[in-house]
């Protein structure tokens, strides 16, 4: 791999290229790569944090990304690409002036990221008004796919609420709960993740009792603990990163026997050796697990640990599948992504089939329709994982409500859905 430096960006620029996937509307597989006349390097903005609080899933999404175009004999639909990292920090005004530069100095032709919800707040205005196409592997605000659409977005993760609709449908039929109370981030990623849950546990019959924000910096998370109510069957929860390991252990140590059930993020893989022995027994869901018994999966985490000394996360896995939908798009125009309507149509047209995760089709609004796994923390040869407990396949971000009608509700937040038991 050849490295050079990009002084504008003080980043890091790799040399590094994919095959491609089909090149056809049939499912994305392998496939030999097409012979295409000689054409500059398809350049590309990995816009991610390498710095701040979120460098640690960071590091994941760089490692997942660069794994899938090592693997892949250095070209991306018969094309080489050259990829330049540049450093979000997490923050929004630097994401968007690292996104500027990556357009108007390095003039890349995709953006690859961000990880922060806020961030893409921040770069979304941007990119649509600079007509510069962008996938989002790991973000998932619900309305990037829903009321406010990103026409210049193609998004691979699934949307915020998607996975915790069907574990709220899950808890109240399958698990038998019938209380419960919860606890999450005080911003849109936990409103939204908590509002899904709380939207198909009510519908079912389930009472919510109380409901808990948490700012974003917190460290000490004993005053919150101190209000869950002991009277419930469980506590539905949505953290990540360092929030997740603190809030865990904290519950641990604060005595509390009532089961957690929480978004997948929560007991990312990430996150659970720091977390260790207190994850043992959460339930969550997601659309990953490291520990997913499918043929790609297995191949995808044997080669990304012999790259890295250590297992890939919903993070690595988001950008490889990212650099995976790339390639067939790409492909599939034969390396022509000059006209960036089709090429986002490309996309968006592809239905996966490769991806360890499992197989994701995109929707009419631009998000795709994947698996979401119920997963249990276990600890597996000495080391703790998300055993997978049930599959739940090809869930929509509508979950089964209707998309039209839902769509004219309010966004998850705070306030909606209203919690039905809360005094």
């Amino acid at each position: 791999m050849r490295v050079s430096t990009s002084v504008s960006l003080r980043a890091l620029v790799l040399v590094v290229a994919a095959a491609a996937v089909t090149a056809t509307a049939a499912p994305v597989a392998a496939a030999p790569a097409p012979v295409v006349a000689e054409q500059q390097p398809i350049t590309i903005g990995l816009l991610i944090p390498t710095s701040g609080n979120f460098a640690a899933p960071g590091q994941y999404m760089k490692e997942g990304f660069e794994l899938y175009l090592k693997q892949h004999d250095d070209t991306l639909g018969g094309r080489k690409v050259v990829v330049i990292q540049a450093d979000s920090g997490g923050n929004p005004a630097t994401g968007l002036t690292q996104a500027r530069r990556l357009v108007e100095q390095d003039h890349v032709n995709i953006i690859v990221g961000p990880l922060s919800t806020a961030v893409d707040q921040a770069i979304i205005p941007y990119i649509t008004s600079h007509k510069v196409p962008a996938i989002f592997p790991v973000l998932s605000p619900d309305d990037i796919t829903q009321r406010m659409p990103a026409a210049y977005v193609v998004r691979t993760s699934p949307a915020s609420s998607q996975t915790t609709q069907p574990l709220g449908d899950y808890a109240y039929k399958t698990l038998k709960y019938r209380k419960v109370a919860t606890i999450a981030y005080d911003f849109s990623f936990g409103w939204e993740s908590i509002g899904g849950f709380v939207q198909t546990f009510q519908s079912d019959g389930g009472k919510v009792l109380k409901q808990l924000w948490t700012p974003v910096a917190t460290s000490d998370y004993g005053p919150y603990l101190s209000e869950l109510p002991r009277n419930v069957d469980a506590i539905m929860c949505s953290f990540s990163g360092a929030a997740a390991v603190n809030f865990i252990k904290q519950y641990k140590a604060f005595g509390l026997k009532t089961p957690l059930i929480c978004q997948g993020n929560t007991t990312d893989e990430s996150t659970l050796p720091a977390t260790g022995p207190a994850a043992l027994g959460i339930l969550t869901a997601l659309h990953y697990s490291t520990a997913l018994d499918r043929p790609q999966n297995k191949q995808f985490v044997a080669a990304y640990t012999k790259a890295y000394g250590h297992q890939p996360s919903y993070y690595g896995e988001g950008t490889y599948d990212a650099a995976l939908v790339l390639a067939g798009a790409v492909g599939k125009l034969h390396g022509n992504i000059a006209d960036t309507q089709k090429f986002i149509a490309a996309m968006r047209s592809l239905h996966v089939t490769e991806a360890p995760r499992g197989p994701l089709v995109f929707d009419r609004y631009g998000n795709p329709d994947q698996n979401v796994y119920i997963r249990k923390v276990e600890m597996i040869g000495g080391k703790l994982e998300n055993v997978v407990t049930e599959t739940m396949p090809n869930v929509s971000q509508f979950w089964t409500y209707d998309p039209v009608a839902t769509l004219q509700h309010p966004v998850y937040s705070r306030d909606y859905p209203v919690c039905n038991a809360c005094k």
